[in-house]
């Protein structure tokens, strides 16, 4: 079936299958995370971005298999409810952006920065250090060399707008980190992002001006 990116707590994942990776989006807790398992098509090991909450459904997606890793985009609570768990059960290796990790309370093995690769399989993501929505944010580019870029965005950039900022300096940093390391990307560039559908940058580039006009 084609792959949407909708997807309801309670329901069951939705499946990207690209060339070299497949991509299952699930949504938990009671804010409607999501959390996205990729699977190296190549290799089979397995890379579990934010394990937001309800570790039964992160562990039932992740299966026998396991997974290697975990990377949790930002220290904020809703984020990381699970990961204690999910480690425990997994023995995966933890990673956050370097500025956030002293807000996550579950041990990060390796702290990402701007420009960071981390592998899943034989397939590299690079990290975005994006400020404003916190300090550390990190935003994972997969540039597929079959198709367009991928971008998982945590709370940095949704359908609509940025993230939430709490001050203005802020917003500017955000806006302007969003416009200099994502909307470099090409319009086909699919979006996913820590709460609810998808997107690509060709929908959102249009209302950049709008976004710098009210200011959030």
């Amino acid at each position: 079936m084609t792959y949407s990116g909708a997807v309801k707590v309670g329901g069951p994942a939705d499946v990207h299958e690209l060339q070299n990776l497949m991509i299952s989006k699930v949504a938990v807790g009671p804010m409607d995370n999501n959390a996205y398992l990729l699977r190296c098509r190549a290799t089979d090991e397995q890379l579990l971005i934010d394990a937001a909450n309800d570790a039964g459904t992160l562990l039932t997606l992740i299966g026998d298999d396991g997974i290697a890793s975990v990377v949790t985009t930002h220290q904020h609570g809703d984020h990381w409810q699970a990961l204690a768990e999910v480690v425990v059960a997994t023995g995966a290796r933890t990673y956050a952006g370097r500025d956030d990790a002293e807000g996550i309370p579950v041990p990060t093995d390796v702290l990402v920065g701007d420009g960071d690769t981390i592998r899943v399989g034989h397939v590299e993501l690079t990290a975005r250090h994006l400020v404003g929505h916190t300090p550390g944010s990190i935003a994972l580019v997969y540039d597929d060399p079959h198709g367009h870029p991928h971008v998982f965005t945590g709370d940095c950039l949704f359908p609509g707008g940025p993230g939430r900022t709490t001050q203005p300096d802020h917003f500017q940093s955000l806006m302007s980190g969003l416009e200099a390391k994502v909307f470099s990307l090409p319009d086909e560039t699919w979006i996913y992002p820590g709460h609810g559908n998808d997107t690509t940058l060709g929908a959102e580039r249009p209302h950049i001006a709008e976004w710098w006009a009210r200011g959030w």
